[in-house]
């Protein structure tokens, strides 16, 4: 399939050599390949002085999904149908049915066993109310045809709401929301901005020209590249899950006694990586800022209080 694709998509002819180097496979077993396509009838063509080629016009059916390639499909739709934004949930589910009722029996009740059986993230699936809100179809169309959005934006802290008008670069999911990043006309730098405090989302005719190429680790990361240094002590058994969802970039990482690993990074929001760190209970310890550790006490001290 990837090699018949490869040769309707492509505008030019393939060498055997350049097919062999992109499926890390021998001369021979393109040709063995060939041989098998000519067998069920793929209108193969071929020119000595330029390669391999498809008869114009040729196209495959649209889907023809292996039951592996079904799975991975479900397991992304099952990921989306988690969402708190109702809006995806819906699509989700369409793109579901249109899959379903465009596939041979056999994989319609693979598919349909792999729906139910297959929960991805069952604190947002199950617990989580879908809210709508910050309607990311119109975002990503704004974002690939370069054009700026303006909306109307509700501030966490006050609830005070705002109109802006951002350039938008980037879609985020962080856990439980999503969020866009693009460079904000209001402050004049690059924000970040929650999609279900956004709303009366507008693609503007107004296109923009971004400075340098995207780089998504940057945008990601890059707020808190001169933010707090801070340093704490890991458990071990907590030091995979700390590692995979620590919200920005480790700058050093050593083991420093039995069991124990110092992790050094930087972070912009106390007040935010503080209530993060508390997921891991006496698992973490801070070593640095004083800052930090002295809003963990207040913190505490708030949860235990008893009025």
């Amino acid at each position: 399939m990837k090699l018949i694709l490869m040769l309707q998509e492509s505008k030019r002819r393939l060498t055997v050599d350049e097919l062999a180097e992109e499926f890390g496979v021998t001369r021979r077993t393109i040709f063995r390949d060939f041989n098998v396509l000519s067998e069920i009838n793929v209108p193969v063509t071929w020119d000595k002085y330029s390669g391999y080629g498809v008869m114009e016009g040729y196209k495959v059916p649209p889907l023809m999904f292996t039951s592996k390639e079904l799975a991975t499909i479900m397991v992304g739709l099952n990921f989306v149908k988690s969402q708190v934004d109702s809006s995806m949930v819906e699509d989700a589910r369409g793109v579901e049915l249109k899959i379903k009722n465009t596939i041979p029996n056999e994989l319609k009740s693979f598919m349909e066993s792999l729906s139910k059986h297959t929960v991805v993230d069952p604190f947002l699936h199950f617990g989580a109310e879908k809210t709508d809100g910050g309607n990311w179809y119109l975002i990503s169309s704004a974002i690939s045809q370069k054009k700026k959005i303006s909306f109307r934006y509700t501030a966490k802290s006050d609830g005070n709401k705002t109109d802006r008008e951002i350039e938008p670069y980037l879609l985020v999911f962080y856990r439980d929301h999503w969020n866009v990043i693009g460079f904000s006309k209001k402050r004049e730098a690059i924000r970040n901005f929650v999609l279900d405090r956004m709303e009366n989302v507008k693609i503007l005719d107004e296109e923009f020209t971004a400075s340098e190429e995207i780089n998504a680790e940057a945008l990601i990361f890059g707020s808190n590249e001169m933010g707090h240094e801070i340093e704490v002590h890991v458990q071990e058994s907590a030091d995979r899950a700390f590692t995979a969802n620590l919200p920005t970039k480790i700058i050093k990482k050593s083991a420093v006694k039995n069991k124990i690993i110092k992790v050094s990074f930087r972070f912009e929001n106390l007040d935010y990586i503080n209530e993060w760190l508390l997921q891991f209970g006496d698992k973490i310890k801070i070593l640095s800022p004083k800052k930090l550790i002295d809003k963990r006490q207040d913190l505490l001290k708030k949860m235990l209080d008893p009025s």
